[in-house]
């Protein structure tokens, strides 16, 4: 901080951000004592080049550099970078070498010295210009990108080397590079052997995905070039006037670094090859990659494998539905239910096995399923989850481990949980989650009732399609159907279903006012662009809109692991824990979620937290929240929507009757509440169940 603060240029203007992810040393205290800008999001939510994205679009400068933490600008580095810019109109990046410390072991420091040499005008030793079909090279250590080239190759999200793919992007995309030596930083990795050895393994394997290279399997060829290296690094020793008995040392530290270098570099290459468990053990990071590495193509989607002239031969794999439950229940039909017992289940315990799709960190329907798992649990019942996963995303993971995950990412449910039905021993109800479970359910044997638990319309989950027809009949198989909302209710009476209703609730050991500052023009948006019914590009139509006539406000989006590109500034949360979530909710103004379905849970615990909310009218929202629940609902459209966020913006007493409104309304709701609901339903699913006798093919 003190080496960039000393950089000084004639009529150049420096802004300093500093993007920290989860840093507990105090790092952003230290930077904002030395007058830097702070954005800090989750450590879940970085990604070497979706962080840098989220950095950029955060500054407002024509010139943007990036420096990692651990490197020391030289003097002059800043006036270098400018200078580099000035020597072609089409410089859309300028580079710099980096510089050994003092104590920096002699092979990364004559790696250094050599390495960078030879990006240097070969006749005079100075700047250097490629352009297509010169070398791509780059590194985010110390590089700086003109705005509109950033703009228009941006980072790929690569688990490593996304600036050699921005290198390789930049010339093919017509923009050159240059390479000064002036804008030097002071920078180099030193490891413990081990430490160095994991770290080729995370650097190959990104080599591989980011410009496609592949190392060699160390043969008669790796050792000739270990041995030439090590030469190289005990001539360069006594260059610099090494002792014997030091040379003695490092030579035998050199030849193991090299001989680590190409045995890891070898295995990163090929580290799709592993199993998840071996790769986290070997990459320095702990980070995995599955399936073999398409190169990156500078921002825009990485595609898998294509038809060739001859018809290449494309193997089967996972990570795709192949939609077979499908096709196996167009084969089976639906399983007959066990008879009824007389009076069974109006009362008393019920075992209720639950399938559930696989599920990520942060997925808030698995998260309202397991709050209200935990309360029937607490009311005596006994719950056994099943994961149903034809796609395989979760294939890797015991269902130990997943076990854990339900308790440490969401709520410490007791549940046994199996993936598959290998051992599938029967219920009193088989409980479907989603669309994709139904078909599964359907065809489970040894239960007495089908219910089906639904969250949102899932046919609207697609376009005109296979998936959304198929999802459309599952609320035709004959289930009870337990319904999230009064939208929701209609929807499965539209197909014939019978049906019950729950309410979702709030945790309000979590969800409450907190006595912490509340930021007066902080808009806080459910950016979860991933899901389109939650509407993001009307949200940030709207948000757009709004900071025409307010630029002060300041937006802050949550609820994507990957930042969500805007046309303007704004601070990107990731995804939170309920915690910190709480906090975002009673640090901001105005809550802004759409949803062009089922409403979103999320409402009501900003509610709960005295933040009032915007929501779409005419869709779910009304049937739940009413006129003075502490919504203000507006038209699906962009400056109708600005104009309440607006009004709650500047009009402080609408905005605390609003609030005041949300506060009262959530106090309402409870999870303990709907899993009361949910039981009621279940034990009507049993009931009509019995007085249809059975179900059959």
């Amino acid at each position: 901080m003190d080496a960039v603060a000393a950089q000084r240029v004639a009529g150049v203007t420096v802004d300093v951000l500093v993007v920290d992810s989860g840093s507990a040393d105090g790092s952003p205290g230290l930077a904002r004592d030395r007058g830097a800008r702070v954005i800090e999001v989750a450590e879940s939510a970085f990604g070497h080049g979706r962080t840098r994205n989220l950095a950029a679009e955060a500054t407002t400068g024509d010139l943007v550099a990036f420096l990692t933490q651990d490197a020391t600008p030289v003097p002059g580095w800043l006036e270098a970078i400018v200078d580099g810019f000035s020597l072609a109109d089409d410089v859309g990046a300028v580079y710099g070498p980096h510089l050994p410390r003092e104590d920096t072991s002699p092979m990364i420091a004559r790696e250094l010295d050599a390495f960078f040499a030879g990006h240097a005008d070969a006749a005079t030793g100075g700047p250097a210009v490629a352009r297509a079909g010169g070398s791509s090279w780059l590194s985010n250590v110390n590089a700086a990108y003109r705005r509109d080239c950033w703009a228009a190759i941006r980072f790929d999200d690569i688990p490593y080397s996304e600036d050699l793919a921005f290198g390789q992007a930049m010339l093919a995309a017509g923009w050159a590079k240059v390479f000064h030596p002036g804008a030097a930083v002071r920078h180099a990795h030193d490891y413990p052997p081990v430490a160095f050895a994991r770290r080729y393994f995370d650097e190959y394997r990104g080599l591989r995905a980011s410009v496609g290279h592949v190392e060699p399997i160390p043969g008669r060829r790796a050792l000739l070039d270990v041995r030439g290296l090590v030469a190289a690094d005990r001539a360069w020793m006594a260059a610099q006037g090494y002792d014997g008995a030091a040379r003695c040392r490092w030579t035998a530290r050199s030849v193991l670094h090299h001989s680590s270098r190409k045995g890891f570099g070898a295995l990163g290459a090929r580290a799709h090859r592993l199993p998840p468990a071996v790769q986290r053990r070997l990459s320095l990071e702990g980070t995995v990659v599955a399936g073999a590495p398409a190169v990156a193509t500078g921002g825009q989607p990485v595609t898998g494998a294509t038809v060739g002239p001859r018809g290449e031969h494309i193997e089967a794999r996972l990570e795709q539905p192949t939609w077979q439950n499908v096709l196996t229940f167009s084969r089976a039909g639906i399983t007959s239910l066990l008879p009824p017992i007389p009076g069974h289940g109006a009362a008393g315990p019920l075992h209720l096995a639950v399938v559930i799709p696989p599920f990520q960190r942060g997925s808030g329907g698995h998260m309202s399923l397991f709050q209200l798992l935990l309360r029937l649990e607490r009311k005596g019942h006994t719950v056994s989850l099943w994961i149903d996963d034809e796609a395989g995303l979760m294939r890797e993971d015991r269902p130990a481990r997943i076990r854990r995950q339900i308790r440490d990412w969401f709520v410490p449910l007791e549940a046994p949980v199996f993936k598959g039905f290998d051992d599938w021993f029967g219920a009193d109800v088989a409980v479907a989650t989603g669309w994709q479970t139904a078909h599964s359910v359907a065809m489970l044997s040894g239960t007495r009732a089908r219910a089906y638990i639904v969250q949102d319309h899932e046919p609207e989950f697609y376009a005109t399609s296979a998936e959304s027809r198929w999802a459309a009949d599952t609320y035709r198989l004959g289930f009870h159907h337990l319904c999230g909302s009064p939208y929701l209710e209609a929807m499965v009476a539209s197909y014939g279903g019978t049906s019950s209703r729950f309410s979702f609730g709030v945790d309000h050991e979590l969800y409450h006012p907190r006595p912490i500052s509340r930021d007066p023009d902080t808009v806080v948006v459910y950016g979860r662009d991933a899901t389109p019914r939650r509407a993001v590009p009307l949200a940030i139509l709207a948000l757009t809109e709004l900071l025409e006539r307010r630029p002060r406000t300041r937006v802050v989006s949550f609820g994507s692991k990957l930042p969500v590109w805007m046309p303007f500034p704004h601070e990107h949360l990731g995804v939170l824990g309920a915690d910190e979530l709480a906090r975002a909710f009673g640090a901001g103004s105005v809550g802004f979620v759409l949803s062009m379905t089922n409403y979103s849970v999320i409402p009501q615990e900003m509610l709960a937290c005295g933040m009032p909310v915007v929501e779409l009218a005419g869709v779910s929202g009304e049937g739940i929240f009413g006129d003075d629940g502490g919504v203000t609902f507006a038209e699906f459209d962009p400056v109708r929507l600005a104009d309440a966020l607006e009004r709650l913006l500047d009009d402080r007493e609408e905005w605390a009757r609003r609030s005041a409104q949300g506060i009262a309304w959530a106090a309402g709701r409870s999870w303990d509440t709907g899993a009361d609901e949910v039981e009621a339903g279940l034990r009507e699913a049993l009931r009509l169940a019995g007085a249809r006798g059975k179900v059959t093919a």
